[in-house]
């Protein structure tokens, strides 16, 4: 930890990093990284992973500071970075410097192969829900919390169809889904979203070509009242009432169902909007990994990642409340 409180407490920056720049202003990248960095629950993250990380004064590599590995790793989510881009935007990017607290005129940022290594770690000890549970307890203190219904929905993540690699094929472990008139190859994220917080409580990634009714299950937190979901679902109330046993499927009501179906559509777009982000805003559509348990765990992290988004400005707000003036 003695890093970590080196990294944090530094006042006095090298003249590698001292300001002369009087007139650039914030850059939108400036404003996300900081809103960000107020919104996230950076202490409850390394206190999740430090009994799995190497401790300073072992053989081997000097130990870089997990604090720093943790921003990296959600820097890579929030931006779509391969482990190369990753290293080179520290070195090219004054907002990430900032952001990371680092001052290149004393501190080396880790290289490509440290940040894999992290990751790596995450997936080895299968970290990845935890910090997904982790980011909604944080949620919850700050008062946004898991309610009684919950939006099924899966979205297929493409995965690269060339054979032009070591291997010569393609990844065994994805599968192929048509939707309309069009194949697509890959795997499918299922998520169970809050209906009324739009907080993704629950992940599960497949092959493409599991259909999404056989994950409904996995996607239930077990104390919803409603379960939402499109037509993929219909015909799963047995598993429903097995996993949620108050809930009950959102069906048609008779005369009013065009009414109802009005009202279940609004709600059912919320975990469209979640998609939204996953896809648009951080840019994830196709796969960066072989195989499906290193892309479940990555997936895990972009949940985490896609809650602390859509609620970052409650959060920052209440984070600038309890700082002391």
């Amino acid at each position: 930890m003695r890093g970590i409180a080196q990294m944090a407490n530094r006042e006095q920056l090298t003249f590698a990093s001292a300001r002369f720049d009087v007139y650039r202003r914030p850059t939108r990248r400036d404003r996300f990284l900081q809103q960000m960095g107020k919104a996230m629950p950076w202490d409850s993250l390394i206190g999740l992973i430090a009994p799995f990380y190497p401790k300073e004064g072992q053989p081997g590599r000097p130990v870089t500071p997990l604090v720093l590995m943790i921003k990296i790793y959600f820097l890579q989510i929030w931006f779509n970075l391969s482990d190369p881009e990753a290293e080179e935007l520290m070195h090219d990017s004054l907002a990430v410097q900032r952001f990371l607290n680092l001052d290149l005129g004393r501190d080396r940022p880790p290289d490509e192969t440290t940040i894999n290594r992290f990751r790596n770690l995450i997936k080895e000890h299968k970290l990845g829900e935890k910090i997904l549970k982790t980011v909604n307890e944080h949620l919850e203190r700050a008062g946004i919390t898991i309610k009684k219904g919950t939006i099924v929905d899966a979205t297929v993540i493409s995965a690269p169809t060339s054979t032009k690699n070591e291997r010569q094929s393609r990844d065994p472990e994805m599968g192929s889904t048509k939707k309309g008139d069009q194949w697509y190859f890959g795997a499918k994220l299922h998520v169970g979203v809050d209906s009324r917080t739009k907080v993704i409580h629950s992940v599960s990634l497949t092959p493409a070509n599991v259909h999404d009714s056989q994950m409904l299950s996995e996607l239930l937190h077990g104390g919803e009242r409603r379960v939402y979901g499109d037509k993929a679902y219909v015909g799963q109330k047995e598993a429903i009432r097995k996993k949620a046993p108050r809930a009950r499927r959102n069906a048609p009501l008779g005369e009013k169902e065009l009414r109802s179906n009005r009202w279940k559509s609004r709600i059912r777009s919320r975990v469209e909007h979640v998609f939204g982000v996953i896809k648009h805003i951080f840019g994830w559509v196709k796969v960066r990994y072989r195989g499906i348990e290193k892309n479940l765990q990555y997936a895990y992290g972009v949940a985490a990642a896609v809650n602390v988004y859509i609620h970052r400005r409650v959060l920052s707000e209440k984070t600038a409340a309890l700082s002391p003036a």
